[in-house]
This record gives C-alpha cells, structure tokens and sequence, in this order.
C-alpha cells in the first residue's frame, strides 16, 4: 500500500510540472497560433485592378459588410441575376463621382474604386432600389471596428452602373467573386 502512495505522490507531482510546462508551452503555441493563422490568411490576390464584362443587368437590390478571418467583405446583392455580372474594382488615388467628377472624400490609406453593372433603380419604372446617395456612407453599412475598412461612400447610379468608393486601411491584396446573384468583394486583412 506504501508503495501505490508514493506512485500516486509522485504522479501528481509529475502532473503540476507537466502543467508549469504546459503554461509555458502554451504561450509559445499561442505565438505559433498566430503564426500559423497569418500564413493561412496568405493570399495571392494581389492589388492590381480587376474587372468582367456583363452578360446582364439587373438592379442592385442592397450593399452589407462582414468581417471573416482573414479579410473584411463587401456584397453587392443584385436582383434576379443568372448570368455573370459586369464590374471593374481598383485602387484610385481620388474618388470622383461618375456624371459630375465632383471629388467625393473617403476615409482611409486607400480607396478602392468599385464600379457594379447594376443600377440602384428599376430602369423600367425610374423607381430607386437602393438607397444610396452622391457622397453618402452606404446606407445600413456599418464598419466600426473593422480591420481593414475604413470608409464608405456611394459615388452615383448612371447609365446601368453603380459606383461605390470603400476606404481601406492600406492597399491591401483584393478578390472580386460572384456567386449566383452577389459580387463579392474581399479585402485581405495582411498583404
């Protein structure tokens, strides 16, 4: 019975020392953690402006903003679109709005120049669809505390096309995807 104590005493020591190190280890893990998630959040993207042609335009129905991991998002949600979608994304040294180049200041070491083929209004009818408005933040976009946006700003709806101004950290790596009634913007948090 003496013997099956002293195993025991000198497993719950083995065990605090085990868990001193694991304090230890942890901090250093908790390093390679970050490590690890900043080589994860790698993107080949790059900053040079991106764009497509349209197959269809149909009017742009709202704009939302999230946050993920390793970057900030930008949605462009469109009506009823089935075919590809028309854009063309880049960085611009000033943002001017489509019609009147009136200069539109945005927030930001960046401006990322996002142009949509769709317009905020029903082309048949006139009606708004969208409530943007000439050098306005984006309506119901909130962007306080994000990583890398800084800035939004609706630049104008003219001849099929919406233009949008979002103000970004730094020029940072930028993908555009769609999918199925969307065009994505994503905005990497790291270059």
């Amino acid at each position: 019975m003496r013997k099956l104590e002293k195993s025991a005493v000198a497993l719950v020591l083995a065990g605090a020392g085990l868990a001193g190190t694991a304090g230890i280890a942890g901090a250093a893990t908790g390093q390679l953690d970050k490590d690890v998630s900043a080589a994860a959040c790698s993107t080949a993207w790059g900053s040079s402006t991106k764009s497509a042609a349209d197959s269809e335009s149909k009017p742009l129905k709202n704009i939302t903003a999230s946050q993920n991991t390793c970057f900030d998002r930008m949605v462009f949600d469109i009506n009823g679109v089935k075919g590809k979608l028309g854009y063309h994304v880049g960085y611009v040294k000033t943002f001017h709005q489509d019609g009147s180049g009136e200069k539109i200041p945005v927030k930001g070491g960046a401006i990322l120049q996002i142009h949509v083929s769709a317009p905020s209004y029903n082309p048949a009818t006139g009606k708004d669809t969208y409530a943007g408005q000439p050098g306005k933040s984006l309506p119901g976009v909130k962007i306080t505390g994000y990583r890398t946006f800084r800035d939004t700003k609706f630049g104008a709806s003219l001849e099929g096309q919406t233009q949008v101004g979002l103000g970004i950290r730094a020029k940072l790596p930028f993908r555009v995807l769609q999918s199925r009634d969307k065009l994505i913007v994503d905005v990497a948090h790291t270059k």
